[in-house]
């Protein structure tokens, strides 16, 4: 038994003596080296064949080498450009996404509001004919600073719907009041009474608030999706530092110093080299998923009270409303409006056409919005199953930064799944250092990559300083608030629009990735303190709104 036992040792020394030789002997050559240094585009030039003494290496292990100092330095310059690809390609669905979905967003409310307006348009033309297209500026000026708001303008919604609603009572009440005279000065002193009076009832009220909120949740939603497409596309654009390199060489392409190009690295060895040169990327995640919190907060309420679908397309109906009630009260307004702002003096013009005279202009009567003319927009869908989708889609993308590590060391693609059989830094034999966390300040202690915890990114923080504006004017959007931006060419100016009591106005930041809100009406305001001075002149509006008040009153009988 003991003599068996010894022939079975030696036969297992002698077994192993003979691979071990076969190793050496296989290591001694550098042809799998060239073969696969060549493949990488690089030239073969003073590339040994056979293993040389490694002294002269200043990254990889310097035992017996196939590598030169310039083939080690090649390698370095080729792990770092691999590196970049890596984070950009690993990023590259995120990125997209926020793209498509900005754009799909953009094109869907600036259709929808293009819509709307044709709507009232054709509505109004069909009703109305002549008389409303020589007098529709006065909408298509609604519209234009609508429009002007949402893609970034410098308007206060609020100041610009009191201004629609004030220049409607100027005109409608000179229609009504046709025997009389008014100047500019008593005109202004009739607009002065629209939030006493309520002339068109509630409905500017109510229009206002829905309108206000729904524009700022519209807006700083597709604001959020273009700061996050930037912020994204920035981050991806890694800085090397020059630790980093080192590492990566040593990870990627050590293997091919040691005869070894194939052989791809441990899994946690992976994580340990990535987690320290990705350090900041990762710091960047906390103010991320709390945009991306934000950012849902926002969907949600563009899929309800906020959804700017549901307030537009009936817009032309509501407006039709104010007017007509107008009219129901024209008698009680103008008595309240000669009590306050004095008595006109006659214009010497006849009275107003008969009734029969009206109908024989206006026999159609106004039509409310019909579901089924809803307007098809460049999306090709409706808000909510855009919504829904982009939900989907930033659900996705929390946690983003911190996993990106995991992301890009997946086994069997740039790591081996054998842990016995895979790169470990030095040799072809499992890894067993802890991978560290994630974060810059947990890099201390980091095995392969030296990280100077004390100098954060400046890019990085950038970032984090631009993540942290947006979030906060999504969290006011969502509660129907808007917040102080500064526009970069009326510097010191800014408003608010929609802002309650309490509202967050502290924040400046000018740059492309959130286009600025405020209101500057300082010309208009100095022309109104200065009191004598006249007004621009408004153009008269002949009939329409005399003659569209009547035939709104006979088609409600």
């Amino acid at each position: 038994m003991t003599a068996m036992w010894r022939v079975r040792v030696v036969c297992c020394t002698l077994s192993m003596l003979s691979l071990s030789c076969g190793g050496d002997i296989k290591a001694k050559t550098c042809s799998d080296v060239r073969q696969a240094y060549t493949a990488k585009g690089f030239s073969l030039v003073n590339v040994p064949h056979q293993e040389m003494s490694g002294e002269h290496l200043r990254v990889c292990p310097q035992g017996y080498t196939c590598c030169t100092s310039d083939m080690e330095e090649k390698l370095g310059q080729q792990s770092k450009l691999e590196f970049e690809n890596l984070v950009e390609d690993t990023s590259q669905t995120l990125r997209t996404t926020l793209v498509s979905r900005h754009q799909q967003f953009d094109e869907f409310f600036l259709e929808l509001l293009d819509n709307s307006e044709k709507s009232l348009n054709n509505m109004f033309t069909r009703t109305y004919g002549k008389l409303y297209m020589q007098n529709s500026e006065l909408f298509q000026d609604l519209f234009t600073e609508l429009k002007r708001y949402y893609t970034g303008g410098n308007v206060n919604l609020e100041e610009m719907l009191n201004d629609f609603w004030s220049r409607l009572l100027e005109r409608m009440f000179q229609l009504l009041n046709s025997q009389y005279h008014f100047t500019d000065d008593y005109l202004e002193c009739v607009s002065k009474y629209t939030d006493q009076l309520k002339p068109f009832g509630d409905v500017p009220r109510k229009l206002k608030a829905q309108v206000t909120r729904a524009f700022i949740a519209a807006r700083t939603f597709v604001q959020g999706l273009m700061v996050g497409r930037e912020v994204a596309n920035r981050v991806a654009k890694v800085n090397v530092a020059p630790a980093c390199i080192r590492a990566l060489t040593k990870m990627l392409y050590c293997p091919y110093c040691r005869g070894l190009p194939g052989l791809k690295p441990c899994h946690n060895y992976c994580h340990n080299v990535m987690r320290g040169c990705l350090a900041n990327q990762a710091d960047l995640d906390p103010e991320w998923n709390l945009f991306i919190d934000a950012m849902l907060l926002v969907a949600d309420r563009l899929e309800g009270p906020f959804n700017i679908e549901a307030i537009m397309e009936p817009i032309d109906v509501k407006i039709s409303e104010a007017i007509m009630t107008m009219q129901d009260n024209s008698m009680i307004v103008s008595a309240k409006v000669f009590q306050g702002c004095g008595q006109p003096k006659p214009s010497g013009m006849g009275s107003s056409r008969s009734a029969r005279g009206i109908s024989d202009v206006f026999n159609a009567r106004f039509r409310p919005y019909s579901p089924e003319e809803r307007p098809t927009t460049a999306a090709g869908t409706s808000l909510d199953r855009l919504v829904l989708d982009i939900k989907k889609k930033l659900k996705q993308s929390k946690k983003f930064w911190s996993n990106l590590p995991d992301e890009i060391c997946i086994k069997d693609k740039l790591t081996e799944s054998d842990e016995e059989q895979c790169w470990n830094s030095h040799a072809k034999a499992r890894y067993f250092p802890e991978v560290v966390k994630d974060g810059l300040t947990n890099q201390l202690n980091n095995p392969e990559v030296a990280v100077d915890i004390t100098r954060p990114d400046t890019l990085i923080r950038q970032q984090i300083m631009t993540l942290r504006v947006m979030t906060n004017k999504l969290r006011n959007a969502y509660n129907g608030n808007d917040i102080f931006f500064q526009d970069s060419s009326d510097e010191g100016s800014g408003s608010s629009s929609g802002c309650t009591e309490g509202c967050t106005t502290e924040f400046v930041f000018v740059g492309p990735e959130a286009p600025v809100v405020g209101a500057d009406r300082s010309d208009e305001r100095a022309s109104a303190a200065a009191g004598s001075a006249p007004h621009p002149s408004r153009p008269s509006l002949p009939l329409l709104l005399t003659l569209s008040l009547t035939a709104l009153s006979w088609s409600r009988r």
